[in-house]
């Protein structure tokens, strides 16, 4: 079933087409893997999904509801969450408060009851914080459930992202470069973070550099080149594309 249509967007700044015509579908629990050359417009196209950035032109339809242009907010509400290509967490909070705010459209936020403190608002608090220790199990990092975000190694801080992303219950994960920076160890285990997040029923979305991890977790993949759809299709047809070697992958194109 197709969960996400995008026909014919288009973004300029200026005279720069940065996302040009672009039309694809993506369907419920796949992995949906955007790759491309650097200035492609893959993080121009997610920040367009996710409702940073409002686009010239075409539509977004999403579980067959038309969200073209909708904010960040309200398409939070809707089930799309993201995570960020430079890291976006809060250091001067622990781990587990990081991913708490991320479930804060799901707890109280009525002010009478917030200001005092009232029965209804703890409760709710307590039901946050077991739901975050929880995904900080699921992503792998139960052994920091009472740390400092500030204390957690690089790889870790990119699980915990995740974790605050899936806080907000998703139906759809948009991921700009979860492997950025990571050794191979790191990189297996968002690989297998992926997989597991698709398994369990969430449409995942990946911008990646890394081919060894596209290949591995993506169901479909589509390739941008200044701002348009160069080639779409499965990791072997991508692979075989002369249009995508020639463009991007080189020698990339043979590796496993």
């Amino acid at each position: 079933m197709t969960f996400l249509r995008v026909t014919g967007l288009s973004k300029s700044f200026g005279g720069v087409k940065a996302v040009d015509q672009v039309d694809f579908t993506v369907k419920a629990g796949h992995v949906f893997s955007i790759i491309g050359p650097n200035g492609a417009g893959k993080t121009t196209l997610f920040n367009l999904l996710t409702g940073l950035t409002m686009p010239d032109a075409g539509a977004i339809i999403l579980d067959g509801e038309d969200v073209t242009g909708l904010p960040a907010h309200q398409l939070a509400a809707r089930g799309v969450s993201r995570s960020f290509q430079n890291l976006q967490i809060f250091f001067n909070m622990t781990a587990l408060e990081n991913v708490m705010v991320g479930n804060h459209l799901h707890t109280t936020r009525r002010f009478l009851p917030c200001l005092f403190g009232s029965s209804s608002v703890r409760d709710s608090e307590a039901r946050t914080r077991i739901f975050a220790e929880e995904l900080m199990h699921y992503v792998g990092l139960g052994d920091y459930v009472d740390a400092d975000a500030s204390a957690l190694p690089y790889g870790a801080l990119k699980r915990l992202e995740i974790a605050r992303a899936l806080a907000t219950r998703p139906r759809i994960l948009m991921l700009d470069e979860p492997a950025a920076g990571l050794n191979p160890a790191e990189t297996a285990e968002i690989d297998a973070l992926i997989k597991r997040i698709a398994e369990d029923g969430i449409t995942v979305l990946l911008v990646e550099h890394d081919m060894h991890l596209v290949w591995g977790v993506s169901d479909h993949i589509m390739v941008l080149n200044h701002g348009r759809v160069l080639a779409e299709g499965t990791a072997e047809e991508i692979r075989a594309n002369p249009e995508v070697v020639e463009a991007y992958l080189g020698h990339r194109a043979r590796e496993r």
